[in-house]
């Protein structure tokens, strides 16, 4: 970022703490959840920095802005923890939700865990010198201007891994190419998912030679995850024995009435079927009982062991979705019928399940357009279309059975984009270590 844009950014951002700081202090003071988290995030009350790194071995600090970039990176973090034991391994997130599930699925391989620094000049510089990483890797996106500026002026290499970007992010960078295409051109090399990613990365004015097409680490990460829980089964969360299972994952506003419809009038046809909703704000649990139960509906939580019958469970749970996944018959990916830009497919995908998905899958552009092409999902559009999908797939097992294998052998022939990315890795550490 040059000083002219510099000047102008933190004008604002001061214009804008100084307007809102009030409010924000308030909500921060009277809010327990905020409070530890909103400290550390200016650089304060940060404790001990990690050490344990000796001479030769690299401190990496890793950044997921929330839970599906957290996901993302889970198979290159545990990589590198292999190839760097006696390294120090970092890990941000910039929600409090992502880190909570960072900490439950990589807390044996990361060193330490930190708040992302809010992008105020005393808080990034504070932050910076506490972590003192010799590596910044980003995970897809959440890029800050003050937070790259200090990097790159204390010459700490940074890398982009897994990056992509909508049409319509493409359009944002476009309209403010001033910010962008400096922050962008701060990355030592901007890893792209796809040859489009990186092609409008070069529209934008990126330098070419920092562009580099590894492909995308959900798959990998999706195969990694596809492990389920010892004892976790049907039995365990009170399904009936012969059930058909729907299971609709990370789920938004705005779509659980309709989910709760279609299940109801499916159920006319299919007297056994069960569902299993899976909110992407878990928080919504007891909300989307009551739901439940203004549709005709009985619904029961898991967090409160999800006994008591009903064809309904609510899986207000955080860490748990991927395996119960592995247990169900047809599944939908949520964020998808309302504009939420979608979650992720491969997580039922990798059990060999049918997915079905609504037509806002933007941040999984690639993947969704992969398992339509062979076959692996469904695109639906409301919820006629919804219940029309989900009774063709239930009435016919050996349909399930096709559709949840291509999009099985989707997944099993896009291994090594971890590699891949390990070894960019390896070399800007490299080249640094010999500068």
């Amino acid at each position: 970022m040059d000083m002219v844009s510099a000047f102008f950014y933190n004008l604002f951002l001061t214009v804008g703490v100084i307007v809102f700081a009030p409010l924000l202090f308030v909500k921060v003071i009277l809010t327990p959840k905020y409070r530890r988290r909103s400290v550390k995030r200016l650089g304060f009350a940060l404790g001990e920095s990690p050490g344990g790194a000796g001479l030769g071995f690299p401190r990496i600090w890793v950044h997921a802005l929330s839970v599906g970039e957290v996901a993302s990176a889970r198979n290159l973090v545990q990589e590198l923890r292999r190839s760097y034991p006696q390294g120090v391994i970092i890990f941000s997130s910039a929600t409090r939700t992502g880190e909570s599930f960072a900490r439950s699925i990589l807390g044996e391989h990361v060193d330490c865990f930190v708040p992302f620094p809010f992008d105020l000049l005393v808080s990034v510089k504070r932050l910076v010198s506490w972590v003192r990483p010799d590596l910044f890797v980003l995970v897809e996106t959440d890029f800050w201007p003050n937070f790259l500026a200090v990097l790159n002026r204390r010459d700490i290499p940074c890398l982009l891994v897994n990056g992509r970007a909508s049409d319509s992010s493409f359009a944002r960078y476009r309209t403010l190419r001033w910010l962008f295409r400096p922050l962008f051109n701060s990355f030592q090399v901007l890893a792209m998912q796809t040859e489009q990613d990186a092609i409008g990365m070069r529209q934008l004015g990126v330098d070419p030679a920092r562009l580099v097409v590894l492909g995308n680490l959900k798959y990998d990460a999706a195969l990694l995850g596809s492990a389920v829980k010892a004892g976790f089964d049907r039995a365990v969360l009170h399904i009936p024995e012969q059930a058909l299972v729907w299971v609709a994952g990370s789920t938004h506003s705005g779509e659980e009435e309709i989910i709760f419809n279609a299940f109801q009038n499916l159920t006319q046809s299919f007297a056994n079927l069960f569902l299993i909703v899976a909110p992407r704000n878990v928080e919504r649990g007891a909300e989307l009982a009551a739901m439940a139960s203004r549709c005709g509906l009985s619904a029961c939580l898991r967090s409160l062991d999800g006994a008591g019958g009903g064809s309904v469970l609510i899986l207000d749970t955080l860490g748990e979705l991927a395996s119960v996944y592995a247990l169900c018959d047809v599944s939908f990916i949520g964020g998808s019928l309302v504009p939420q830009r979608g979650h992720n497919p491969l997580e039922p995908a990798v059990h060999g399940k049918p997915v079905l998905f609504g037509p806002f899958m933007e941040d999984f552009a690639e993947i969704s357009r992969d398992l339509l092409a062979v076959g692996g999902a469904v695109q639906v559009h409301d919820e006629e279309e919804l219940s029309a999908a989900l009774s063709l797939l239930l009435a016919d097992p050996a349909e399930r059975e096709r559709s949840g294998r291509q999009a099985q052998e989707l997944i099993g022939s896009r291994r090594g984009v971890t590699e891949a990315h390990l070894a960019l890795i390896r070399n800007v550490l490299a080249r640094e270590k010999k500068g």
